[in-house]
């Protein structure tokens, strides 16, 4: 509905759920537009409603940390994306301890984005660039695949990639509104596709540095989200959302930093492919939400991915877990795809991750037991 505001302005608060995976969001009104993130007011929510804190303090508070344009009602209507603090400084939601570059105040356990920004604050210097190609899948209300036959399957994979033709390709409709609609609120989608299962997408936002990697795959998930609403179709960002003979869906993440675009490059790209190889499982952990379990489903070894058991590497090599383009082998500068996370993964988790291994010198996982062992001992 396209009415008159009468001067006032729609500002829309998101934020990230308990299970590091749902977003949710509720909007009040201002009486002027907001032009940067600072005249935008803290607000707050019950947590205990979304299971982010306890009955007995269930307020928690909506810090604002970016600001976008709202597709859906227009401008001067606001979209701000923000972290979740309890007021006493404690944490509070479900507890994801995988990312822990701690400082105050306490972010609720499912806000990473305090722990992730640290790391990022600390490798700044390095300008670390990221791109992450987000896979998804479209399901009907009923949870079944959107387009594919109501009590069977569609043909065997191979024409449904990068594909065009009623036959072969469910919901453009939907992912051009969502492309649109990323350009709209100034989110860097930079791109679209088909993907090999039918009813699958990506999209790719990126290149984004440091923190905003993170801030601009979360916005572009609600308005995903918020636009598959409109069609009464479900997005599920699922590493598995069909058994058997099917891809998966992955978050690939691509990592460049100054000194890997410069001149010999490679060898500071090498470099950090080998820490990587190092902290291997801490990496899984990271790259999904519930610590590697949903990862367990789709890095099988199988549909364009390596097992999740073993570390390889390989220039354009989409089965393994790190591919180095052939360009960039052959340009000896430039970029590496880290293709394990999983499509539901938390973008700061991943970064954090990426930047704490390969800039911050996070110790290896035997020098991290044997510092537990210690600590036990002690």
């Amino acid at each position: 509905m396209r009415l008159p505001q009468h001067g006032k302005v729609q500002v829309t608060y998101i934020w990230i759920d308990s299970t590091g995976e749902g977003l949710r969001n509720k909007t009040r009104t201002l009486d002027i537009e907001p032009k940067s993130i600072e005249d935008i007011p803290e607000w707050n929510f019950d947590g205990f409603s979304t299971c982010q804190t306890e009955i007995a303090n269930r307020d928690l508070y909506l810090v604002p940390v970016r600001m976008f344009r709202d597709p859906f009602t227009l401008d001067r209507n606001k979209l701000v994306l923000c972290e979740v603090l309890q007021h006493n400084g404690k944490p509070a939601g479900k507890l994801l301890p995988l990312l822990q570059f701690d400082s105050n105040p306490n972010p609720a356990e499912s806000n990473l984005r305090w722990s992730c920004k640290e790391a990022m604050d600390a490798a700044r210097e390095s300008q670390p660039w990221f791109g992450m190609e987000q896979e998804y899948s479209l399901l009907g209300i009923d949870k079944h695949p959107y387009g594919w036959p109501p009590n069977g399957f569609p043909g065997p994979q191979g024409p449904y990639s990068y594909a065009v033709g009623s036959d072969k390709i469910f919901g453009r409709d939907i992912v051009e509104s969502h492309y649109k609609a990323c350009l709209y609120a100034g989110v860097r989608i930079c791109g679209t596709n088909a993907e090999v299962m039918p009813s699958q997408w990506e999209f790719q936002v990126g290149p984004c540095e440091g923190i905003d990697m993170g801030d601009e795959l979360w916005m572009a998930r609600f308005l995903l989200h918020r636009v598959c609403e409109d069609f009464g179709v479900i997005a599920t960002l699922d590493p598995k959302p069909v058994p058997g003979n099917w891809n998966g869906a992955g978050c690939h993440i691509n990592v460049s930093t100054e000194a890997m675009r410069g001149e010999g490059g490679l060898q500071h790209i090498e470099k950090a492919i080998e820490k990587l190889g190092r902290r291997h499982a801490h990496h899984i952990r990271c790259y999904d939400p519930h610590g590697g379990l949903d990862n367990q489903r789709r890095l099988t070894g199988h549909h364009e991915t390596s097992s999740i058991h073993n570390f390889s590497v390989g220039v354009a090599n989409r089965g393994a877990s790190i591919r180095i383009p052939f360009l960039v082998a052959q340009e000896g500068r430039g970029y590496f795809e880290d293709r394990r996370p999983a499509a539901n993964c938390d973008p700061y988790a991943v970064t954090c991750a990426m930047v704490r291994t390969c800039l911050l010198d996070a110790p290896d996982e035997e020098e991290e037991i044997e510092k537990k062992q210690v600590e036990k001992k002690d």
